[in-house]
């Protein structure tokens, strides 16, 4: 199984508009990192989950779209501080491979509690629009792949 942990792209500041919906860099980095998954990560997660805020809405659609026409569904156990042993659990009972869009630092706790039983270990730097693929082999997760935005245009 293949777990696919998204950060949602770069939004909009609250004094810019409250909903925080994503600013056009967001839209941006989630069409080149899409994208390129679109192209190159068979096969590919059968639904995308996302916490129901705005910004995590719009980056699921945009890699559904990239995808090719995914499922998507909105989980209230994706909000920034949600406890992670919930989707731990979840995806112990769980077989398809699927993609969550969240947000930090429920994103990073979640990666280190199921990488290394610690989820105040930071074991992934997460950067928006960016997605981490995980794999389950028996029980143990391992670290796939990562891919950010700074691959198509540096670190600045």
């Amino acid at each position: 199984m293949r777990l696919y942990l998204a950060q949602h792209g770069l939004a909009k500041e609250k004094h810019e508009d409250s909903e925080r919906p994503l600013s056009d860099q967001g839209r941006e980095d989630i069409t080149r990192v899409a994208g390129f998954l679109s192209l190159f990560e068979k096969p590919k997660p059968v639904r995308i989950v996302h916490s129901g805020k705005l910004r995590a809405e719009q980056t699921a659609a945009m890699f559904a779209e990239g995808w090719g026409g995914l499922a998507i569904e909105k989980a209230l156990d994706l909000d920034p501080n949600a406890d992670p042993s919930i989707w731990s659990a979840h995806l112990a009972s769980m077989h398809s491979d699927v993609m969550l869009i969240g947000h930090l630092p429920h994103l990073q706790r979640l990666a280190g509690l199921l990488l290394c039983a610690d989820p105040a270990r930071e074991i992934i730097h997460f950067r928006n629009a960016g997605v981490v693929c995980l794999e389950k082999t028996d029980q143990n997760w391992s670290i796939c792949w990562q891919v950010n935005p700074t691959l198509f245009y540096g670190e600045n």
